[in-house]
């Protein structure tokens, strides 16, 4: 133990004595030198007990290591001074009264020793401040994992042993004030000094020795004779020195002066350093080396003194120019319309249960006015989401969104935000297409995935790998279209993962990044569209992102973008309008794929003349794009690449290979018309199609040609009623309305213009199948998103027969209830019901439907009322109050309900009490009057927030119960117990007497005990003429609690059925209420068992009134 004592004092006080980043340093040193393992390393670093941190330090040199090897070593390198260079006139110590700049060698011993040196401590200092200057800035730490090396028990033991030691403190005493300091201090004196600047002291020829603070002397610098010692004087520094005045220099050793440090208050001597100098915990780096601000101070010192060099070390060349050079891949801006920037709203998403009895999870629909927008864009929110990870783990985080909603333009961005400095939490960023991963082999490493695999191949060193892998805290990768890959459940589910070291398959590689086995601690960022098994493998990522996709403002600005960046401003404004007339195509274009194709298809019809017009349907969209390109190229050479397009579809692939295509004639034309392409990071033989919508137009158009699909199993892939054996997984989801477009459009203008009038030879008789199978269709029995993909596929066949079936079968009440509700959903859902006939009730909760959609939806006469979040319905009023469409607004009002309403969550009661808020103000204004039907015919209220939330929520609706004059069931009971207690009846029974039209009242599962039920007592003959049913089961009511009941029950003449059972009233209490409902000859039910009756009680009374319930 007296070894780990001589230990610990000098590891003690070389914490005390050092700046974080210094202690960071020693750290690092030791791992250097293998007595730390790399986790325990880590685990000191963020230490944040000093103490703690100098024991730990201490048993690990006690266990493995030298104190001279690492620690005094550290201290040496620690306080050494660098090369100063020497201004003009500085010249070596003489003697003479110039000050002088001494060049200290390596300081051996220990602190004590260093103290009782002949060094010039004050020369000392400038070197020390100058370190620790340097020391304050930000460092990298190695966070990769390994073993523990320290045996916990034995460090528990050892810490239980040195618990009240003693020796600690004395030994600290010892050196910070030596035996060989006088104990009278009587011949101390002040150093003289004037008002003029100090920048030397003269002191006496000898030995001097200087003293760490003293707190009991007076602030300044004392001069203390040193008889009896073997110095000529001692040196007692104690509280800040101003600048001091200069002095007449008599002769003898001339030093710096001691300024204060501007960061540092209270004493600057490096061998006393203040509270503020003490490090709590070494300071984690968490800025990046990019904006690192190399801190320059210059300290007061003599005119001739030299500066002293602080910067940081510096990267390894290598790794210096592979990090420009990715800089250099990631900052080019792309080209064409494909550099059109438009920011669109990043919004946090989430996952939910599909259904209360399933346990899989799909992406939650929050309504238009819940969307939590990812504040600052993509840079603040990958900020936002790395200060909340937890340390050294990998975060994975996810950007969902449909196809054509911009996910791998997004990454681009990520990427380029990086190369331009604002994504300073990284280091590097790698950016990998998730096609390049499929391809076969087991001579993969981690380099490949890293250098090999993105936009550009790139050329690093093994220095740069090894210098990569140990900050993984500092990368990204970011892995797009993560759909692509197979089983993309597999890598977070698999046992197995490879080494850091052994080659392995691509997907291997995957694996091991995602079960935390390579690169632990990194930053996974993935897009993806939110589908199948997909959902449930993201369940446990650490943040969830979703694409919003253009608004019809952003839409519009994009057309402008487009045709200013295309060199034709003079069409801008023809564009808009033609855009314009075509509503079902500017719904559309909040997917900006789409909006892209709508511009390429408007310039080329500007471009033959004024009579232009775009198409109504998406299938005519695009064969306008293909058409030119298909009458131009090889024969057969578009159903040749149609056929292609489908078989990739079926295996979950966008990209081919060269060799792929049936000649290289077909291959040379559809890479010119831009048909195909080489996707960024593929190599020079695989392709990939330009968009997924037109790889779905492509796999539609076969499937309308081909003659191998039988005329039977062509119904499947409309996929509107899925079989339960072989299911079509409509991996291409934009198949089934191409296919019902192609095969009904006449044929001149669509298969026709494509192909040629030959090649339709199949087209009829598929023509006839597809017919017969959507004419017996039933649209009512289908579920919400079954009849949304109906309804589009009616549209697109432009078919007057098949259309007027859909829409007349369409149920006069319509709910979407958690079905999403995109602008073109909106656009279709609204034309049809226009076209039914007839009035319909819907039903948009849970839609994320866009306030546009909603307003137009609403505002169709055929719609009598209408149901939607209502949050989203009162920012539609206040939106239509503020343009002043009063019409409209009218017909809002008129329409909306909210019968009947269930309060699930403390956001629904405040909502509530929104709307009734909205109505007292409209009630209270000169220009409208009388009441929000919505709240004025309300007549059933549930509330079901649970124990948590129920007592804090439940004041806030019974402030506004008030103000539902038609209100008959109030249901406050819950699965889980809402738990409103005794107050919360006694708040409720203060409103019965305005509740006059209350017929139930459940107050079940409550918590209600003896005290509630006087309460409620006491406002029951309020309710004595509409109350018919009470439910008070399953509480807490004893004896007294009976009485109070018993003793209203033959006021309440129109109650017919009241339950308390399951409550902790004896015999006593059942037998008062028994003889009062004797009294009762109206009550029809009293439902009475529980527990703490006598059954043989509960038998009698039931035998001498049959009324008396034991079920």
């Amino acid at each position: 133990m007296n070894n780990f004592q001589a230990i610990l004092t000098q590891v003690r006080i070389l914490l005390s004595s050092h700046q974080p980043s210094q202690v960071q340093a020693l750290l690092d040193s030791l791992l250097k030198e293998e007595l730390l393992s790399r986790e325990y390393h880590c685990t000191l670093l963020h230490e944040p007990d000093s103490e703690a941190l100098a024991r730990k330090i201490s048993l690990t040199l006690l266990e493995k290591g030298d104190l001279d090897l690492a620690l005094l070593g550290w201290a040496q390198s620690g306080l050494q001074s660098p090369a100063a260079e020497r201004g003009p006139g500085h010249s070596d110590h003489d003697g003479s009264s110039q000050c002088a700049t001494m060049e200290l060698g390596p300081l051996e011993g220990s602190y004590l020793e260093l103290l009782n040196s002949d060094a010039d401590p004050l020369c000392l200092y400038h070197i020390y401040d100058q370190m620790d200057l340097a020391g304050e800035e930000e460092i990298e730490l190695y966070s990769e994992p390994d073993t523990d090396t320290i045996n916990c028990d034995q460090f528990s033991r050892l810490l239980c042993d040195m618990e009240g030691d003693e020796e600690t403190r004395e030994a600290y005493a010892n050196i910070a004030f030596p035996e060989e300091l006088p104990a009278d201090l009587k011949h101390w004196k002040p150093v003289p000094s004037s008002s003029s600047s100090l920048s030397c002291l003269n002191l006496p020829e000898g030995p001097i020795q200087f003293v760490p603070t003293v707190s009991t002397v007076p602030q300044g610098l004392w001069q203390i004779s040193g008889t009896g010692t073997g110095v000529s004087s001692i040196f007692i520094y104690h509280g800040e020195v101003p600048q001091a005045s200069q002095v007449p220099p008599p002769s003898g050793l001339t030093v710096h002066g001691l300024p204060t440090s501007p960061d540092r208050p209270g004493s600057t001597s490096p061998f006393a350093p203040s509270a503020t100098d003490l490090p709590s915990m070494p300071e984690p780096a968490l800025i990046s080396r990019a904006n690192v601000t190399e801190h320059k101070t210059s300290p007061t010192q003599c005119q001739a003194a030299g500066e002293v060099s602080n910067k940081l070390p510096k990267w390894p060349e290598s790794v210096e120019q592979f990090y420009r050079s990715l800089q250099d891949t990631y900052r080019a801006e792309p080209t064409g319309p494909d550099g059109i920037l438009m920011e669109v709203d990043l919004v946090q998403a989430r996952l939910e249960r599909s259904s209360s009895k399933s346990l899989e999870r799909e992406l939650a629909t929050p309504d238009w006015a819940e969307r939590q927008l990812a504040q600052g864009g993509l840079a603040e929110g990958l900020l936002a989401a790395k200060e909340h990870r937890r340390p050294r783990e990998t975060q994975v985080i996810a950007m969902l969104g449909k196809a054509g909603q911009g996910k791998s333009y997004w990454a681009g961005a990520v990427s380029r935000a990086w190369a331009c400095g604002r994504l300073p939490q990284y280091d590097f960023v790698f950016s990998v297409p998730c096609h390049c991963l499929n391809r076969p082999g087991d001579v993969y490493r981690l380099q490949d995935l890293l250098f090999s695999l993105g936009p550009r191949p790139l050329v690093a060193a093994d220095e740069v790998f090894s210098h990569i892998v140990k900050r993984p805290d500092r990368i990204l990768l970011i892995l797009d279209a993560f759909e692509e890959l197979e089983a993309q459940d597999g890598f977070l589910h698999s046992t197995c993962g490879p080494a850091l070291a052994e080659p392995c398959s691509l997907r291997g590689l995957l694996a091991g990044l995602f079960q935390k086995k390579l690169l632990r601690g990194c930053t996974l960022l993935l897009t993806a569209r939110p589908r199948g098994r997909l959902v449930q493998s993201l369940s446990k990522a650490d943040a969830l992102f979703e694409l919003s996709g253009f608004s019809m403002e952003q839409a519009q600005a994009y057309v402008m973008r487009y045709f200013e960046c295309s060199g034709m401003t003079e069409h801008q404004d023809r564009a808009l309008a033609l855009l314009r007339d075509r509503p079902f195509l500017l719904s559309h274009s909040h997917s900006p794929t789409l909006c892209q194709a709508v511009c390429q298809l408007s310039e080329a019809l500007l471009e033959l003349g004024e009579d232009a017009e775009l198409p109504s349907t998406l299938t005519g969209l695009y064969v306008g794009l293909l058409g030119r390109a298909a009458l131009n190229g090889p024969p057969g050479a578009l159903a040749e690449l149609a056929k292609l397009a489908w078989e990739l579809g079926r295996r979950h692939q966008s990209t081919l290979q060269e060799n792929q295509f049936p000649s290289a004639d077909v291959r040379t034309w559809a890479m010119a018309k831009g048909l195909v392409q080489h996707p960024p990071g593929a190599t020079e033989s695989e392709l990939a199609f330009p968009s997924f919508l037109l790889q779905c137009f492509l796999g539609a158009l076969w499937l309308a040609l081909s003659g191998e699909i039988k005329d039977k199993e062509l119904p499947q892939y409309l996929a509107l009623t899925p079989r339960k054996k072989r299911p079509y997984d409509n991996w291409l989801e934009g198949v089934p309305r191409f296919l019902t477009g192609l095969i009904f459009q006449p044929r001149a203008r669509c298969l026709g213009a494509l192909v040629g009038p030959s090649a339709t030879a199949f087209a009829d008789r598929k023509q006839k199948v597809l017919a017969r199978y959507l004419k017996r269709l039933q649209p009512g029995t289908l579920r919400a998103r079954q009849l949304l993909e109906l309804l589009h596929c009616a549209h697109e066949a432009e078919e007057a027969g098949i259309w007027q079936h859909v829409v007349q079968e369409l149920p006069a009440r319509l709910s979407f209830l958690g079905t999403r509700l995109t602008p073109p959903d909106a656009h279709v859902l609204g034309k049809a019901l226009e076209a039914a006939g007839q009035d319909f009730a819907l039903d948009l909760r849970n839609t994320g439907i866009d306030p546009s959609g909603l307003g137009s939806l609403v505002g169709l006469s055929c719609v009598t009322h209408f149901r939607a979040a209502l949050s989203d319905t009162v920012a539609l009023w206040e939106s239509l109050r503020q343009h002043g469409e009063t019409e409209l607004l009218q017909a809002a009002e008129e329409k909306f309900t909210i019968e009947p309403f269930k309060a699930k969550s403390l956001k629904d009661v405040e909502d509530l009490g929104k709307l009734v808020q909205t109505q007292r103000t409209r009630s209270s204004s000169e220009d409208t009057a009388g009441e929000l039907p919505a709240v004025r015919d309300l007549k059933k209220l549930e509330f079901a927030l649970g124990p948590i939330s129920g007592p804090q929520a439940f004041p806030k609706l019974v402030r506004i119960l008030t103000a539902f004059s038609s209100l008959q069931h109030l249901d406050l009971d819950a699965l889980s117990e809402n738990k409103i207690g005794d107050e919360g009846v006694s708040q409720l029974s203060a409103t019965f007497p305005q509740l006059k039209s209350l017929e139930t009242l459940n107050l079940s599962q409550n918590s209600i005990t003896d005290l509630g039920a006087y309460k409620l007592a006491e406002g029951l003959p309020s309710l004595a003429a509409s109350l018919l049913r009470l439910s008070l089961y399953n509480n807490c009511i004893c004896d007294m609690g009976a009485e109070s009941l018993a003793r209203v029950l033959p006021d309440m003449v129109s109650l017919r059925v009241m339950d308390v059972q399951y409550n902790k009233f004896t015999a006593a209490g059942a037998q008062q209420l028994a003889a009062s409902l004797r009294k009762c000859p109206h009550v029809e039910t009293l439902a009475m068992w529980t527990p703490t009756i006598p059954f043989s009680v509960q038998e009698h009374l039931q035998q001498q009134d049959s009324r008396i319930s034991l079920r």
